[in-house]
């Protein structure tokens, strides 16, 4: 494999900024190995880090070398690779905060047709990074921005964010990237629902009777306090992750594979999500903070133990919700979101529950759970159809059992991590699988009444200890209905 040293004029860049931060180091760097060691990364594809640290591109190179390659699969490392990878890296120090400081960046980025630009930095440096870079060049035809999120902190800072972006970048430019739609099971959800006839006719009240979406980590802040603490749940994972989940599940078959076809019904689902009342915020959220506890088998501190944490802090690290979308579609039908750092165990799952039946022949002292199915996202990657079976036997006993669609033995393929798959749908211009910016304000306007009730009804976060599923509140807001979180089924 050649490298870029062997080409006079790299077809393209990519650019981190904050090649040094968490993000770079632990998904960046390790997802753009993965293409280069598949060689979806042209031959004369180089990397450049930025960052304020003073570095020569060989220290940073070693820094690299000692902190990304522990966050690569020992199955998928190989040396001579990695090190063809490492021949990719140049790296520049500036300080993003100053206009002159871009000049040696569009020095370096002068000849290539097309460069990527990573902001991996704080949200609010957005806007004025992307004004400096333009002040240079860098925002011609061949540029395209990735910008991480989360985007703003409520939906005036996110439309000011995009309305500045979008100053010096068309839309067809800008990559707001969540790694959730870059999972294989989220893509699977709807080839699953709009490829198979089987699938589509009850996709739809009356035949389902809920939706549970869960993100569970069983890890704490970490290392990511400062920052998540002015963030909390609500912002950090149900106004983009989760929220894309349900855009998933609820959309209509869009006309076309077009992006922007596909992202039309994501944003028409957002609109017909229910605002939340002040009464609605009392009764349908549960916000959470935890408490000491035991996780993944070791002491775990509590969240107002953790460094950079205040000692009054109110942040939520759990948030459970129900909430409705109002379209004939989905009328009546409750879904049911849930996010916590510090859970049981880490699970991000789709359940689909659908309605009982009518009328069974089968005595009452026989009836099992109806059918859901169920997408796993992480930390395995599955789909599962729950059904209802015969035991073995002279009686009529029934049984439930899991129809298990491999995703890993149904194909050949390698599967893609999915900041590695979206790095490469940034490369070749697909937006498929990237928010439009009305898709992100219209997140941004339902979420913030539920800000604004929590702030109205002083709304304390209720404790649960580290290591279990959550305040009791949580399971109280699905026995309302006659449900039960899927994991306490």
């Amino acid at each position: 494999m050649s490298t870029p040293s062997e080409t006079s004029a790299p077809s393209l860049d990519i650019v981190i900024l904050g090649a040094l931060g968490d993000l770079s180091l632990r998904k960046l760097m390790p997802s753009l190995y993965m293409a280069h060691l598949h060689e979806s990364l042209s031959p004369s594809t180089r990397i450049i880090g930025v960052s304020r640290q003073l570095l020569q591109t060989t220290e940073f190179i070693n820094f690299i070398d000692q902190k990304s390659r522990a966050f690569i699969p020992e199955l998928n490392f190989q040396e001579a690779s990695w090190q063809s990878f490492l021949h990719r890296l140049s790296y520049l120090s500036m300080d993003l905060s100053q206009e002159p400081a871009y000049s040696p960046l569009k020095g370096m980025c002068q000849n290539t047709q097309e460069c990527v630009i990573y902001l991996a930095t704080a949200p609010h440096l957005f806007a004025q990074i992307c004004s400096h870079l333009a002040s240079v060049g860098l925002n011609h035809a061949g540029t395209k921005i990735v910008l991480e999120k989360p985007l703003g902190h409520n939906l005036l800072s996110a439309q000011f964010i995009n309305d500045q972006v979008a100053k010096y970048y068309q839309e067809a430019q800008i990559y707001r990237i969540d790694h959730y739609l870059g999972k294989e099971t989220v893509q699977n959800l709807m080839v699953l629902r709009f490829a198979n006839a089987i699938f589509e006719p009850l996709w739809r009240a009356p035949y389902i009777r809920s939706v549970q979406i869960t993100v569970a980590e069983s890890l704490g802040v970490g290392s990511r306090a400062g920052f998540y603490n002015s963030t909390g749940a609500l912002r950090d994972m149900v106004q983009n992750h989760l929220l894309q989940l349900l855009c998933m599940v609820a959309m209509e078959a869009p006309i076309s594979l077009d992006p922007d076809d596909i992202r039309d019904e994501k944003v028409r689902v957002l609109r017909s999500l229910r605002k939340m009342s002040l009464y609605d915020v009392k009764r349908d959220t549960v916000r959470g903070q935890y408490t000491a506890g035991i996780t993944n088998g070791q002491l775990a501190n509590g969240y107002l133990e953790e460094a950079q944490v205040p000692a009054d802090s109110q942040t939520e690290t759990f948030v459970a919700l129900r909430t409705f979308i109002d379209n004939a579609r989905w009328a009546n039908v409750p879904f049911f979101l849930r996010t916590g750092k510090c859970l049981q165990k880490r699970q991000s799952e789709i359940v689909v529950e659908f309605s009982s039946l009518p009328f069974s022949i089968f005595p009452q002292s026989q009836q099992i759970n109806t059918n859901r199915l169920v997408f796993g996202l992480q930390p395995q990657e599955y789909i599962h159809l729950e059904m209802v079976t015969k035991d073995p036997g002279t009686g009529m006993h029934l049984h439930p059992v899991k129809l298990s669609l491999d995703l890993l033995s149904t194909s050949t393929k390698r599967r893609a991590e999915a900041y590695e798959r979206l790095l490469i749908d940034v490369i070749k211009g697909r937006l498929t699988h990237f928010m439009r910016r009305d898709e992100l304000e219209q997140a941004w306007a339902w979420v913030d009444p539920i800000l604004a009730g929590w702030q109205a009804l002083n709304d304390r976060p209720r404790l649960y200890p580290a290591g279990t599923w959550g305040p009791p509140a949580s399971s109280a807001l699905m026995a309302r209905e006659g449900l039960t979180w899927y994991e306490e089924s």
